[in-house]
């Protein structure tokens, strides 16, 4: 089995905002593999479906994404279930220029508040992660009125034509790991 977890924040006021690329992801990832809808069991939302041989779970926490790590802790319980192995965090980065995508083994939180709470719940950094870049603030606006906010409409273009190889690199991910799926879409 493989997971994985896109973050995001529930409500509707929050769906075209920079923190939600994880769950438009997903959303597509979904659609794409004609997987059934989300359904809702306590702090997530979950699709799961098969991708070539393997069940795919889709998580989308609904715990809002500081604290997403409530919606993954669970899985520290599934014998056999290796975060290093079999969970993909997809996350937005401020880091990176809008558009950038970089697919990471393992690292650090980057200050993100909600990788910090993945990283508590499971107690551990070894877990693979798909930052998709949404720029960074101008000088005048804090970090999370940023995050929080929506796109301008040239920078919501780029990462709606970008979702459908992003989608191809967690396929690929799924199917090769980490490693090959950065080979082929870091960019």
């Amino acid at each position: 089995m493989k997971v994985v977890c896109g973050l995001g924040n529930p409500g509707a006021e929050y769906h075209a905002t920079r923190h939600n690329v994880g769950w438009w992801v997903l959303d597509r990832a979904r659609e794409e593999w004609r997987f059934p809808p989300f359904s809702r069991k306590s702090v997530a939302q979950f699709s799961d479906g098969p991708v070539g041989d393997r069940l795919v779970v889709l998580v989308q926490p609904l715990t809002y994404v500081n604290r997403s790590g409530a919606a993954v802790a669970p899985l520290r319980e599934l014998a056999n279930f290796d975060p290093g192995q079999d969970l993909l965090v997809v996350v937005d980065d401020v880091a990176l220029d809008v558009g950038r995508v970089r697919f990471r083994a393992a690292g650090s939180s980057g200050g993100h508040n909600g990788l910090k709470s993945i990283e508590a719940a499971l107690g551990t950094r070894d877990y693979a992660r798909l930052r998709i870049g949404v720029g960074s603030p101008p000088a005048d606006m804090d970090m999370a009125g940023w995050v929080l906010s929506g796109f301008e409409p040239e920078d919501e273009e780029r990462i709606c034509a970008l979702l459908p190889d992003v989608v191809s690199g967690v396929h690929t991910w799924i199917e090769d790991g980490t490693e090959a799926a950065a080979r082929r879409f870091n960019r």
